[in-house]
């Protein structure tokens, strides 16, 4: 496995402070966040569901929040960025989890 999807619900409307990226309105729905690990990829899914741990990357800001929820993962053999691409939905915040993406990906967080 290359890459992961979760899948996320966010039950109200909410405003959260995303690390270096500034505060962000999120409206509540559903959102599908594309992630890879280069190894150990369940021990990155398992942090992710964790809600005690140290805010590093972007989606650890918004699975902090009481309003979000891990609803499903999803593991993929497909390349972070090709799998974010085929993926359909709406850009919230640009840079979002892509910071260090060079194929062209706004965001690798998208409302559906």
């Amino acid at each position: 496995m290359k890459s992961y999807q979760l899948y996320i619900n966010i039950k109200n409307n909410v405003e959260i402070k995303i690390g270096k990226l500034g505060s962000f309105k999120f409206p509540k729905g559903n959102y599908i966040y594309t992630g890879s690990a280069r190894k150990n990829i369940d021990i990155r899914i398992a942090r992710h569901r964790s809600k005690d741990k140290k805010l590093h990357w972007h989606i650890d800001f918004l699975l902090s929040n009481k309003n979000t929820k891990i609803t499903k993962v999803e593991k993929s053999d497909e390349a972070e960025c090709v799998l974010n691409q085929e993926t359909d939905g709406d850009v919230i915040v640009d840079g979002f989890g892509s910071s260090d993406c060079r194929n062209g990906c706004k965001s690798h967080l998208k409302i559906t």
